[in-house]
């Protein structure tokens, strides 16, 4: 049951709808709570020249045991900041990752292009 290869890319334009997690000790990392730390991490990282339907296979599984992380979000944040360059975090790939930074860079751009022209126009008005 392959899936084309663009279906992936449809989960890094959707928004995550959970909020950062805020009643856990703030004394422990957010890691010490993702779900999975109870799985093998070959089910988050390529073995080396994995075939592509096997690839996609596992992304999709290890998008499922993400989905029900309850620290998701910080898993996400936390790839993107650093940048993390390979497997699976917060239910996202390292390409997926690579859209939504290159997304957020350009929001950036054009917020700062915005505010210099506000900030041209009110000094002009």
């Amino acid at each position: 049951m392959l899936q084309p290869p663009h279906s992936s890319l449809q989960v890094a334009a959707v928004p995550a709808q959970r909020e950062p997690v805020r009643d856990r000790d703030q004394d422990a990392p957010w890691h010490t709570e993702a779900v999975c730390r109870r799985d093998e991490a070959g089910l988050f990282f390529a073995p080396s020249k994995e075939p592509t339907a096997a690839r996609l296979s596992r992304e999709q599984a290890a998008k499922r045991v993400c989905a029900g992380c309850p620290v998701m979000v910080e898993c996400r944040e936390h790839a993107l900041l650093q940048p993390e360059p390979y497997g699976v975090w917060g239910g996202l790939t390292a390409a997926e990752r690579r859209v939504v930074l290159a997304r957020r860079r350009r929001r950036d751009m054009e917020l700062k292009k915005a505010a210099r022209a506000s900030g041209r126009i009110a000094a002009a008005g």
